[in-house]
């Protein structure tokens, strides 16, 4: 029990210190973003510069997520049973895989920059597709730093090195501000180079970093074959799970691109509201229960691994589930405090808000799925959530068919949460099927009293937040944090009162100082 306590502990404490310097990190961000909207707004150049953004991903993501998430499982084995040495060999081994493969793919980006933009944005065309074809080229420039930085990054998780990774964003955010605004004054063109220059300062320091905790580069080309193999076994079912959430983001995309202009911005800043309120909670969770995961997997130690699942999963859904209700409810005044000023006006505001309530919905089984989906790979079990996520799929793709007519943009939000809704009963079921050992779902008692705690909760602050608007007059921001603070405080009561144990972890955080 008492190592089970310095765990939660351990893994609390840490989370809470990320999530406030994250916070900082994603002010950056929303800086940024708000720069973007600001001088830009909902129009051609931000659709033209997020489709840059997306399609090498849609094309590539697949291969280095499998890359990247069989990586872990795989070094936990090497360094529990060979040591050190060999753990550096197996990464050196990857980096230069990848060295390779992202390098073919750079020459591939930009020489066909203009046939993908017909393939992927076919209702794309003239000042539209040429200036995305541009950004495209820079773009697929940057995929030979973005791809290793990926695998040193999940070297120093590993090392249960967190923090420095969060603090190296606060620079690449500010490059990125610097970019739009230089770009604002001078020409748009100009905007896509502030991602390339922000990635090769972040490969710079991350691989400063990962030397700095005992990583050394070996040129062994040792059991490359077995690599190369391991790799393939755990790799491959992650590749197609993978890709099929990429034809997901195609699908999206390209429908997008034919309704009215502004839609796939809108679709982004709604994304990127819903991507914040992960980072700031579940993403931080997960990232630092994955390496404890794939420990106990490679020490066969299986009731640890329940207990760090459950623990986990109690904390995912405390936080996210009043996140996602607070987020459905303020949809409309969180878009407009966040972005609209300058050329992002109140139509733009409308067309964003609409995207972003419907991406709430489902933002509590993204969090599940995302805890779930690392508990898998921890086991070596790749396939599973590959048939989940190709489930997932083709429930989307009904879906955003289904829906666009009717709802246009705000359609494909939709379909996104409920697919993830589907994927999430898959994943939870799957794992009950997996041996006693495994069962890590507590008492549904307890589950019950989270999801009353949050309705009840966010259902006051509401309350508050419509008397304080008919009644008395004070700047938008303002409503809100009153609104939210009345929902912390009544969450907390509640949960405290239904006597769920891990507010106490929080409670004791603060008590440290």
């Amino acid at each position: 029990m008492a190592k089970e306590s310095r765990l939660k502990d351990n893994i609390v404490q840490t989370a809470f210190l990320m999530a406030l310097l994250t916070l900082g990190s994603k002010g950056l961000g929303f800086l940024r973003e708000m720069a973007m909207a600001t001088f830009f707004g909902a129009n051609y150049v931000v659709d033209a510069f997020v489709m840059s953004q997306a399609v090498p991903g849609i094309l590539f993501a697949g291969f280095f997520a499998a890359i990247a998430t069989a990586y872990m499982p795989l070094l936990s084995e090497r360094i529990e049973k060979e040591g050190e040495k060999e753990g550096d060999i197996l990464t050196s081994q990857i980096i230069r895989i990848l060295l390779v493969f992202s390098a073919s793919v750079s020459i591939f980006g930009i020489v066909l920059s203009d046939g993908l933009v017909s393939i992927f944005a076919p209702g794309f065309v003239g000042e539209t597709a040429a200036l995305t074809s541009f950004f495209l080229k820079v773009t697929f420039s940057y995929v030979i730093f973005s791809s290793v930085t990926g695998i040193l990054e999940n070297f120093l998780q590993y090392k249960s090195t967190f923090i420095p990774q969060i603090l190296v964003g606060y620079g690449q955010n500010l490059i990125l501000v610097s970019v739009i605004i230089i770009s604002a004054l001078t020409s748009y063109y100009f905007l896509a180079f502030g991602m390339l220059i922000a990635y090769i300062v972040r490969f710079t320091i991350t691989a400063f970093l990962a030397k700095s905790r005992g990583f050394r580069y070996n040129r062994s080309g040792k059991d490359l074959k077995r690599t190369i193999k391991k790799i393939a076994i755990l790799g491959i079912p992650v590749f197609i799970g993978s890709g099929m959430g990429q034809i997901n983001l195609f699908v999206d995309k390209s429908l997008a691109s034919g309704l009215p202009e502004g839609s796939i911005a809108a679709l982004n800043y709604a994304g990127i509201l819903n991507g914040l309120i992960m980072s700031l909670s579940v993403s931080i969770l997960t990232t630092i229960i994955y390496p404890r995961l794939a420990r106990a997997s490679a020490q066969d130690h299986l009731v640890h691994f329940s207990q760090i699942m459950q623990k986990g999963l109690v904390l995912v859904i405390m936080i996210a589930l009043p996140f996602s209700l607070g987020a459905i409810i303020y949809s409309g005044d969180l878009v407009q405090i966040v972005f609209e000023r300058g050329a992002f006006d109140i139509s733009a505001t409308s067309l964003t808000a609409g995207a972003y309530l419907f991406y709430s919905v489902g933002l509590v089984f993204m969090a599940v799925n995302d805890l779930m989906f690392r508990g898998y790979y921890a086991l070596h079990d790749m396939k599973t959530p590959m048939i989940f996520a190709g489930i997932g799929v083709a429930v989307n793709i009904a879906l955003n068919l289904l829906l666009i007519g009717s709802m246009a943009h705000q359609g494909l939000a939709l379909a996104t949460s409920m697919a993830a809704m589907v994927n999430s009963v898959l994943l939870v079921l799957g794992f009950r099927r997996k041996g006693k050992e495994l069962d890590f779902l507590e008492s549904p008692k307890k589950y019950g009293k989270i999801i009353l705690s949050a309705f009840v909760s966010v259902g006051l602050s509401k309350l508050v937040h419509v008397i304080l608007v008919m009644n008395i007059w004070m700047p938008r921001m303002l409503y809100l944090g009153i609104a939210v603070f009345v929902a912390v405080c009544a969450y907390w009561l509640l949960l405290k009162a239904f006597k769920i144990e891990e507010i106490d972890l929080v409670k004791g955080l603060f008590k440290r100082g």
